[in-house]
């Protein structure tokens, strides 16, 4: 069972997707302004907030036909409007390709981008190395959660459809992390990334969110409500007449 919020009104329904192990309750800072630009849900994942936990590995079709099913189950319609917040990003990208007629635009927010998984460990310095070891050593991973199964997650994007062109906008944070929480070539990484976010669509746009990290939508909501306001317009001039 998946603990979930409906409320708002019309369309599109703004679907939000935390990052992992990120509860709904992340959202709140967006509440209620949000609710003025459509029907919006947000939801717990397995082992999440209030839901069940995960029964199966949770691979990235899994976390997205789970969600589809909860959409209908709720009477949630399409378009849908797609909010990926770090490793929800993933899944929203996952979504837009596999579902792309239900989907009318995608924000992605500080969002973990497939390159990110393949290719920012590699990075990691000394310290972050030994403090990884030392949490796997007392807390093992969950081999059903959705980071142990990311590679699958990475796999299947890559063997999806292409991504739709659909109005796209990329917020990252603008702020710049000590050097021994990421090095300089780890930043450069991400930045790469980033812009390739923003590629996916000939309709892609890029935001810098200059007063925040990793978490936009709780430093600088007013950014994040002001991208996904414009976004809904974009997505709206785009539907046929």
């Amino acid at each position: 069972m998946l603990r979930f919020s409906m409320s708002g009104q019309g369309s599109p329904t703004i679907v939000m997707f935390s990052g992992a192990g990120g509860p709904l309750e992340g959202w709140f800072k967006l509440f209620p302004e949000i609710e003025a630009l459509g029907t919006v849900v947000t939801y717990d994942r397995p082992r999440i907030g209030g839901s069940a936990r995960a029964r199966e590995p949770q691979l990235g079709t899994t976390v997205v036909l789970q969600l589809r099913a909860l959409l209908r189950e709720i009477g949630a319609r399409p378009p849908f409007l797609l909010v990926g917040h770090s490793f929800g990003g993933l899944h929203a990208n996952l979504f837009a390709r596999v579902y792309s007629d239900e989907t009318c635009g995608v924000l992605f927010i500080e969002a973990t981008a497939p390159d990110d998984v393949l290719n920012m460990k590699q990075y990691r310095s000394t310290l972050q190395r030994v403090v990884a070891g030392l949490l796997d050593r007392f807390s093992p991973p969950d081999p059903n959660d959705e980071i142990s199964n990311e590679l699958e997650t990475v796999a299947e994007i890559g063997e999806a459809p292409d991504f739709p062109p659909i109005p796209v906008t990329v917020i990252s944070g603008g702020k710049r992390l000590p050097r021994w929480m990421a090095s300089r070539e780890a930043l450069l990484e991400r930045e790469r990334n980033q812009e390739a976010l923003a590629r996916l669509s000939p309709l892609g746009e890029r935001i810098i969110a200059r007063g925040s990290a990793h978490f936009p939508q709780v430093s600088e909501p007013h950014v994040v409500l002001e991208a996904l306001s414009k976004l809904v317009a974009r997505t709206r001039s785009q539907s046929p007449a």
